[in-house]
């Protein structure tokens, strides 16, 4: 099977400035097809024969925050939230909807200038954190935070794109 066909990702702009969809949309394909091939490859993560969707939501800040403080309880932006469509564990077998990856535009442009990294480069790392999120992977207990951690880092190399964590703690 062939990473391309591992998913079917939709796209939409539901707030915001984005500009050019089309690249967006082409920046989140390769993300997202390093990421499921990762998977795949180094997790032993089955995929349906059937491509699960998932569903890329473009938004800004404003929307992200209204979001945030309805499903967290917390009343401000923040960069990426991933809602699956039904609980998955790691390993477990996805259903024909991954699930939801948001995306607020404000805050991943302004995070890129204070970690001085192009902002495609954080947002491709933001659409494989929040795609591990899809699969059951998180980042509560230090020892989930340094497993998933390990993943993003070392999909990323695959696309030759830096460690986003550094030298930093795991969180």
């Amino acid at each position: 099977m062939s990473a391309r066909s591992l998913f079917c990702l939709e796209t939409s702009v539901e707030a915001g400035e984005w500009g050019d969809t089309a690249s967006l949309e082409a920046l989140a394909e390769t993300a997202l097809r390093a990421a499921a091939t990762d998977l795949s490859v180094n997790e032993a993560q089955p995929f349906p024969d059937e491509p699960p969707e998932v569903s890329l939501v473009l938004a800004d800040d404003a929307t992200m925050t209204g979001i945030n403080a309805q499903w967290r309880q917390q009343h401000k932006p923040t960069n990426v939230l991933s809602f699956p469509a039904f609980p998955l564990v790691p390993g477990g077998m996805p259903g024909p909807m991954l699930g939801d990856i948001i995306l607020a535009r404000e805050t991943i442009e302004r995070e890129a200038r204070e970690l001085d990294k192009p902002v495609d480069e954080h947002l491709t790392h933001l659409i494989v954190h929040g795609f591990l999120h899809l699969f059951g992977y998180d980042h509560i207990r230090a020892e989930d935070a340094e497993k998933m951690e390990a993943m993003e880092t070392r999909i990323l190399a695959s696309l030759n794109l830096s460690d986003p964590y550094g030298d930093t703690e795991p969180v």
